[in-house]
């Protein structure tokens, strides 16, 4: 559904630190662990229920159950194979992750990877709009400012950009104007409200990965805390490279925050280095882009919450 406009919780892990690594997973579970980004396994360690209710035993319990038993049969899984391969590799900070990658012939990630502690359809997650940002202020501003970076001037002709999984804030530069901004997501009434874009689209790309454009479209392509979430990464990523134009910039930004529930199994139980490895991995198996090439943009490493880009381009065409 195509309308015009007429008028994420934390888990804090970086390369080369130790600190807090906490991820709330249910309003009465958060995993938490002291490690580095490379680290895989987190603990689990038990809150009350925020409303102040007590929860009972039995839940948390089970739930802990659940958890640990996806953790531990994670182990075994080629993908995370690949991840420790890599990681034996030696690299000294996230963007250096993706400098000479070995990848391997075929996609080193199953079925399994993707799958979700909540499967529920994420049409009726989605369903309430939410009006609140995912990431703390000083990752918006440093978001923004990479993106004052690298966009096109504000106003100029033929540029048109499409924001992935997008909702109420894009977090483009302030006043930032293209002819063309699409925003796809998944609640309507989050769309109307983000004033950056002049057309949107809502659908849900788990059930539909296929992109409703026409190809050679989008001079850029824009995703924020939301990659984690795509059950179907390798359809994704192929379909942004057909909508995108020659050489056009598909930008991939991630925290260490998400809705637990509902991000991938790979990505919940790995650190923020391996985050880089597998959005890198979607680049590089999806085809038809340059190798992808790794940021970190956090403003405050520590103390605030961290940000990365995995960006490529398009492959340019004679």
């Amino acid at each position: 559904m195509k309308k015009r406009f007429n008028d994420k919780m934390a888990l804090p892990l970086r390369l080369g630190y130790t600190i807090q690594h906490r991820r709330p997973v249910l309003a009465g579970a958060v995993l938490s662990t002291a490690t580095n980004a490379f680290a895989p396994n987190p603990t689990l360690r038990v809150k009350k229920w925020s409303s102040g209710i007590g929860t009972p035993r039995r839940l948390v319990l089970g739930f802990g159950a659940l958890f640990l038993g996806q953790f531990m049969s994670m182990a075994d899984r080629p993908g995370q194979s690949f991840l420790a391969s890599a990681r034996q590799q030696g690299a000294s900070s996230v963007e250096q992750v993706l400098r000479n990658v070995e990848w391997p012939e075929q996609f080193p990630f199953k079925e399994e990877d993707f799958q979700r502690f909540d499967e529920s359809p994420d049409s009726l997650f989605y369903e309430t709009p939410r009006f609140v940002t995912h990431i703390d202020d000083p990752a918006i501003a440093a978001l923004t400012k990479y993106y004052s970076k690298v966009f096109p001037p504000s106003n100029t002709p033929g540029i048109s950009l499409l924001d992935l999984c997008s909702s109420w804030v894009s977090h483009f530069p302030a006043g930032y104007q293209q002819e063309r901004i699409v925003g796809m997501g998944m609640n309507e009434e989050e769309l109307k409200r983000n004033p950056v874009l002049t057309e949107y689209v809502v659908q849900d790309l788990n059930f539909r990965p296929k992109l409703p454009f026409e190809d050679n479209s989008f001079d850029i392509i824009t995703n924020v805390v939301s990659v984690d979430y795509l059950t179907k990464p390798f359809d994704v990523f192929k379909e942004m490279c057909r909508v995108l134009k020659p050489g056009g910039l598909a930008i991939m930004s991630f925290s260490n925050r998400c809705f637990w529930t509902k991000a991938i199994s790979i990505w919940t139980s790995t650190g923020d280095a391996d985050h880089v490895l597998i959005v890198g991995s979607y680049f590089h198996y999806a085809g038809g882009f340059e190798p992808p090439q790794a940021v970190d943009i956090s403003p405050n490493p520590g103390r605030s919450d961290p940000m990365y880009i995995v960006h490529s381009r398009k492959v340019a065409t004679g």
